[in-house]
């Protein structure tokens, strides 16, 4: 029987990690409307495959204007690289709908002087966007501490007890920002992801080589279930 792991501090898991894999520094992107576009772009595909459905659809439409106004089929083509096109293309063009409807402008800046909890509320009541697409708005595009709950960091930090079993990633988000330190939550966010690809794998975890193995009492269970 494995010894009790000893629960981690999340500023804990930030160090170690930062150790391993190098204190991420976070780079503010800009334009807020662009990263809200972008990572509607981004769900459920790769990094790669947005990337370029987001470059052939801001090549084919620059304006937001003339993409709020374009013909679906045309945007369904430009983004066909991404995935999903069909899904994506009425999301997005309800959210510049909506956008420009509440605020007459495609400027998002105005949510870096609201509350944390009043700029997630109002991203989040636009058509398809979830707690996620919010987070990465306003933590890569506004600096704001908001943490992106992907399936990597969902993962770890459900596997190190930091939130429960049975957590959705929705209720994830709520449940880790509430213990991180505004600092630390753009590497918590950096490092697991990093962690999740490279060693807390969904599938046949490195758990030996893992930093963080004294708090993890999934890890401590599966190794010693190996040593038994």
């Amino acid at each position: 029987m494995p010894a009790r792991a000893a629960k981690l501090a999340p500023k804990e898991i930030v160090g170690r990690l930062s150790d391993l894999y190098g204190a991420p520094e976070l780079r503010i992107h800009g334009d807020p409307m662009t990263e809200l576009v972008l990572t509607i772009l981004s769900q459920n595909t790769s990094d790669g495959n947005s990337g370029r459905a987001f470059m052939r659809l801001t090549s084919r439409f620059p304006a937001w204007e003339s993409l709020m106004a374009a013909d679906p089929a045309e945007i369904e083509d430009a983004i066909s690289v991404g995935g999903l096109a069909k899904v994506k293309t009425p999301r997005i063009k309800r959210v510049l709908e909506d956008v420009w409807e509440q605020r007459g402008s495609f400027d998002l800046a105005f949510l870096g002087e609201m509350p944390l909890a009043d700029a997630k509320s109002w991203l989040t009541s636009l058509p398809g966007v979830g707690p996620k697409t919010a987070a990465c708005v306003l933590m890569f595009a506004l600096g704001k501490p908001a943490l992106p709950v992907d399936t990597h960091v969902h993962r770890v930090a459900q596997r190190l007890g930091l939130v429960p079993k049975k957590a959705t990633a929705e209720k994830s988000h709520d449940l880790l920002e509430a213990i991180l330190e505004p600092e630390d939550v753009y590497p918590f966010h950096i490092s697991l992801i990093k962690h999740g690809r490279r060693i807390c794998h969904a599938q046949r975890p490195k758990c030996d080589e893992c930093p963080l193995l004294d708090g993890c009492p999934f890890g401590r269970n599966l190794v010693g279930a190996k040593a038994g």
